[in-house]
Formats: structure tokens, C-alpha cells, sequence
């Protein structure tokens, strides 16, 4: 891993928030309070096209209507951050394009969620899926990809969510030792998904030192995902200095400080595990310097109760 010296970074970077750090809950609820629909490809494409409105209209319907509980259930258990399923509106990037047309005629029901979300001063952010890969070596998977990228900040806007990182689409780097092309393809993004674009470091392909590199290139701001860290680096303890180097210098890609977003999760059988645990029983001190935390653990709003209660509570 690259050398990041802690006193190289600008005294700015290293803020003491006013507040205690929001935790964020990740698409649903363990109670299943929130839940949505999906439908599968497969699936779709043997019904014909009327078939294919009907089922898409009551699935978005039903969907948004689970948003707006989302936000209520986050409003009821103090939660001002939520990541919204990247399957919130199922097929609505297929090439018939009957489910995009359909979220614009919603478009006054979606942008309802937006207000709701402002209203009640809770960020709503979002995490497209693994088949978003920059960086491939193959240009129909980049095409793809901005394309899922573009159908993403057409719902935000939609939503009436704002065009940056307040409102961010969060993505990993993709392929290894692509640096060049990554930075490149986000280079020439069209600026309402550019402006709200985020990376994050993963345990295989994309250091933290190496994914910030291309942030900073990019001139985006890099999500810092603990855990991811440690098990690339193979470390023992979330305290290593490492940890803290990282999370200040990811800091400084973000134009505003108090909007920087990081990732936690534990390992499920050992620390080292990739696979999520239930509840979050270790955390590094220095994510209680993290304006905003998102919560990747199996029990969802349990987990953020359970961190609340022995980690928040001992600031």
C-alpha cells in the first residue's frame, strides 16, 4: 500500500464534527417493514407489451410507495440516511423503454419522495450494481454501464434529489490495473451522473491507496469502506494507521468535508471474513470523525440500534 503521511494532509481535513455521526440503513429492514418488488428479464420478456406496462406500472407504484415508508420509518428511528435499492424501479433501462416512459408520467409522484426527503433532512444515496464496470476492457460493458449510470441519475433527478455528491451514485472501480481508463471514462460522463459519482475501494481489485489515486484524478469523491480495507491489506486491527491515513485523505477528495460518506461492515466468521456479519461489534476510533456511516450488516436497523448503544453512546 501506497505511504499516506498524516501530517502531509491540510489541517481542513481533519474536522471534529458537531454532532455524533448519522448512521445509515441500507435498503430495507430485518422486520420487513420495507420491502420491494422486483421482476426478473427472463420473466418479462414473455409477456407482450401490455402485459409488460401493466406489470411494471404496479411494481413502480408499489415500490414508491415503500419509499415513502422508508423515509418514514427512517424519520421514526432518527435515521438522516438511507441508500435506496438499486432495484427500486426494476427494467426501467431495458431497450423497450416502457419503464422509463412510465416513471415519467410518476414523475410528479416521484419528485413527492424527494420533497419528503428534504423535508425531514434525510440524504437518500445509491449504489448501482456489480454490472457497473467502468473500467471493463470491453466497450460494450462500459457503454452498458453508463447507460444503467444514466437511467440512475434520470430516477434521482426524477426524485428531484440534488446533482452531487449529496445525492451520490457510489460504484466500485471494476476491472484491476485500469487506473487509466476509469479516470478517463468518468472524464467524459454527462454531468448529472459525473457530479454525484463516487468510488470505492474493494478487497480485490481496487486498493484504498489506488482507488483514491483515481478519485483524485477524476477530480470525484472516494467513499472509505473500512473493512474492505483491512482485508486487502491483510491487517488485524481497524486501527491500524493506515485506517486513519485513509480516512483523511479520502476526506480530502470531498468539495465539502461534513458530506463525506464511509462504509463499515464486520466479517462474519473472522475478522478478516468478506462476508457480512449481523450486527457491527468493532469499529475503527477514527470513524468517529465520519460525518456519515454507512451501515452494511445482515440486521439492518438492528445493527444501527446495537451500534448506537455501545459505540455512538461512548463518544
Amino acid at each position: 500500500m501506497a505511504a499516506i503521511e498524516l501530517n502531509n494532509l491540510s489541517q481542513t481535513a481533519k474536522l471534529n464534527p458537531k454532532t455524533k455521526p448519522e448512521l445509515g440503513l441500507v435498503c430495507i429492514t430485518v422486520d420487513k417493514q420495507v420491502r420491494f418488488r422486483t421482476m426478473t428479464r427472463t420473466y418479462y420478456l414473455k409477456l407482450n407489451l401490455t402485459q409488460r406496462e401493466a406489470a411494471l406500472q404496479e411494481i413502480y407504484q408499489h415500490n414508491l410507495q415503500r419509499l415513502h415508508d422508508a423515509l418514514s420509518f427512517c424519520e421514526a428511528n432518527k435515521i438522516r440516511l438511507y441508500r435506496m435499492s438499486s432495484a427500486l424501479f426494476p427494467l426501467s433501462d431495458i431497450e423497450d423503454e416502457i419503464g422509463a416512459n412510465i416513471l415519467e408520467t410518476m414523475s410528479a409522484d416521484l419528485s413527492k419522495i424527494g420533497a419528503k426527503a428534504q423535508q425531514l433532512n434525510i440524504r437518500m444515496v445509491l449504489h448501482p450494481d456489480q454490472y457497473v464496470v467502468l473500467s471493463s476492457d470491453s466497450p460494450k460493458v462500459v457503454e452498458t454501464s453508463i447507460k444503467i449510470l444514466a437511467r440512475h441519475a434520470r430516477n434521482l433527478d426524477l426524485l428531484g434529489l440534488p446533482c452531487s455528491p449529496w445525492s451520490l451514485m457510489n460504484i466500485h472501480g471494476g476491472k484491476s490495473q485500469r487506473s487509466q481508463q476509469l479516470v478517463k471514462v468518468i472524464s467524459e460522463l454527462p454531468t448529472n451522473i459525473k457530479n454525484r459519482l463516487t468510488l470505492e475501494n474493494d478487497e480485490y481489485a481496487y486498493s484504498a491507496a489506488e482507488i483514491l489515486a483515481v478519485c483524485q484524478q477524476a477530480q470525484i469523491p472516494m467513499v472509505f469502506d473500512a473493512h474492505h480495507h483491512i482485508c486487502h491489506e491483510k491487517l488485524d486491527s481497524y486501527n491500524h494507521p493506515s485506517t486513519e491515513a485513509m480516512f483523511y485523505a479520502a476526506r480530502e477528495t470531498w468539495t465539502h468535508p461534513d458530506w463525506q460518506l464511509v462504509h463499515i461492515s464486520n466479517g462474519e466468521q473472522t475478522f478478516n471474513d468478506r462476508k457480512h456479519s449481523d450486527l457491527i461489534t468493532a469499529m475503527p476510533n477514527i470513524y468517529h470523525q465520519a460525518p456519515w456511516i454507512e451501515i452494511e450488516a445482515k440486521q439492518k436497523e438492528v445493527a444501527i440500534s446495537h451500534l448506537r448503544s455501545w459505540w455512538v453512546m461512548g463518544q
